[in-house]
């Protein structure tokens, strides 16, 4: 499974407002318990994470991830590309994953993995039904994912099918907005996320009341 993860400083844009100074802590806790719950899932045989960022390199790495430094071209999908050239000469499938799940289930994620083994490429969206959380290419098929913006209408204009492996919201539930975090919440985040999101929501509170 290839995880890219963005410098911390840049991560969480859309919540700057919201996190304030904790903005880079959110964005690394999330990572964290991300990739945290990729590495328990059975069906996943290893995770490379492609990153510049030290912080992130160093805590995701410990976790167990392959850590691979981002290339020279910019981009989501040129890191993705990226993360690929380190598993493609073991002849084995590809997957790309959001680093923004904190909600994410082990058990709801290899139920996407199982769904995807049967597609030469495939897709799954965010809940808001416009962006990409999940994209997979069988071993020996092109890798070509095109998350970012509008990216469910992308990948269906390419051609790409879009997976329906039942309930799995904890996989389609990618935090950008206080929203989504709020939601990630309800359904249940990691300990990493958990932490920090009271801290956010307290000082939130205290705004207020002031």
């Amino acid at each position: 499974m290839i995880v890219p993860v963005k410098r911390l400083a840049l991560g969480k844009s859309r919540l700057a407002a919201a996190a304030g100074a904790y903005r880079s802590e959110l964005a690394l806790a999330v990572a964290t318990d991300t990739v945290g719950a990729v590495l328990r899932c059975p069906s996943v045989g290893g995770v490379v994470v492609v990153t510049e960022d030290p912080r992130a390199a160093d805590r995701l790495g410990a976790l167990g991830a392959l850590i691979v430094p981002d290339g020279p071209v910019p981009g989501l999908n040129e890191a993705l590309r990226r993360g690929a050239e380190w598993i493609r000469p073991r002849g084995l499938g590809l997957a790309a994953l959001q680093a923004d799940l904190p909600a994410l289930r082990p058990e709801e994620l290899r139920a996407v993995l199982c769904e995807a083994e049967r597609l030469p490429h495939s897709f799954l969206p965010d809940l808001a039904g416009t962006g990409t959380v999940f994209y997979g290419a069988r071993a020996g098929e092109e890798f070509a994912p095109a998350f970012g913006g509008a990216s469910r209408a992308r990948h269906l204009a390419l051609g790409v099918p879009e997976l329906s492996p039942g309930p799995v919201p904890s996989v389609r539930t990618d935090v950008d907005t206080l929203a989504d975090l709020k939601a990630a919440l309800e359904l249940g985040v990691g300990p990493h996320t958990a932490a920090v999101a009271e801290k956010i929501l307290a000082a939130g509170a205290r705004g207020a009341a002031g």
